[in-house]
């Protein structure tokens, strides 16, 4: 898919810090990225303020929501936010993410899974079972990809979904 917007958004609880320079990396790449800042959110203030900062934003559709960690729970709540905005939300990423229990209006688009840490094993499988398209980015045993191997990996995920 070609996103308009890529939205990344880090886990409750945590800051945007968390995804480094990925969001340079990836605009280096020809996208338009935002990666709201909700520190100290959780649960519905999170998909408020979220849905906030997003509008703020401008973003132009189709979205592409990018969740890390416990945003991967939110999703389905967070693209509701964006439906009842108007804005059209063209697919979804979960990065070493949580998974939503299934619903019966989500996902409306296609879905990926981009796998970091061995941690996420169970989550990688369960997104494959459910016909997801899941990626995994080259890197040494027991180390973290760096900035370039992330976002390389997560920019042709997302030209698959």
């Amino acid at each position: 898919m070609t996103p308009g917007t890529l939205v990344l958004l880090h886990g409750p609880m945590e800051s945007a810090a968390t995804w480094g320079s990925l969001p340079e990396t990836l605009r280096s790449y020809g996208l338009d990225v935002v990666a709201p800042d909700l520190p100290d959110a959780q649960g519905a203030g999170y998909v408020g303020r979220g849905a906030l900062v997003i509008a703020a934003t401008a973003p132009q559709p189709p979205l592409l929501l990018v969740a890390h960690g416990g945003a991967g729970l939110l999703l389905p709540l967070i693209a509701g936010a964006q439906r009842a905005a108007h804005r059209t939300v063209g697919g979804y990423v979960s990065v070493d993410a949580e998974l939503p229990g299934t619903k019966e209006d989500w996902p409306d688009a296609p879905c990926g899974y981009l796998q970091i840490s061995a941690a996420y094993d169970q989550e990688a499988r369960q997104a494959r079972l459910r016909g997801w398209v899941v990626a995994q980015p080259a890197q040494q045993p027991d180390q973290q990809p760096d900035q370039a191997t992330l976002a390389s990996t997560l920019h042709q995920l997302i030209t698959v979904l």
